[in-house]
């Protein structure tokens, strides 16, 4: 019996598949990976072959990630809000709507929004071995609130 072209797409894995909003939890950050409130909305997850994720992920006014790097870096868009983001050694810098950050593999970094804006940003990584971020310890007040 011959097999419609759909449906070996289907049996080998082909097939477009679409995740409908709202399908997939909230969850929010790890006290031990954010200070303050962000909250992480999946977009995808990897799909084989392709090792690439992708989360939107809120952060209430001064909150930020913790330091922390990605083993293939990272892309951040920023979507709405104003936040900061900061490469160990280097500059506090704003971030705002529409702004593209690329993060090279294994720079230590943190982002968030600023002490009076939240921040929303979608995150794109991709992982080695299953891991696509290596925590780090937190992001103190006195680092947070310093321009350098």
């Amino acid at each position: 019996m011959a097999v419609s072209v759909q449906a070996a797409d289907v049996i080998n894995n082909r097939a477009t598949t679409i995740v409908r909003n709202g399908e997939q939890p909230s969850i929010m950050g790890a006290p031990s990976n954010f200070v303050g409130n962000a909250r992480i909305d999946p977009l995808f997850t990897a799909q084989a072959p392709s090792t690439v994720s992708a989360g939107a992920v809120t952060f209430q006014p001064g909150a930020r990630s913790a330091w922390h790097t990605h083993p293939k870096g990272q892309a951040l868009v920023v979507t709405a809000g104003t936040g900061w983001i900061q490469q160990e050694g280097g500059e506090k810098t704003v971030i705002k709507p529409g702004d593209v950050i690329w993060t090279p593999p294994g720079v230590k970094h943190w982002h968030g929004a600023t002490a009076t804006s939240g921040l929303t940003h979608v995150a794109i990584q991709e992982a080695v071995d299953g891991k696509n971020v290596v925590w780090m310890e937190p992001v103190s007040q006195i680092q947070y609130e310093a321009s350098r």
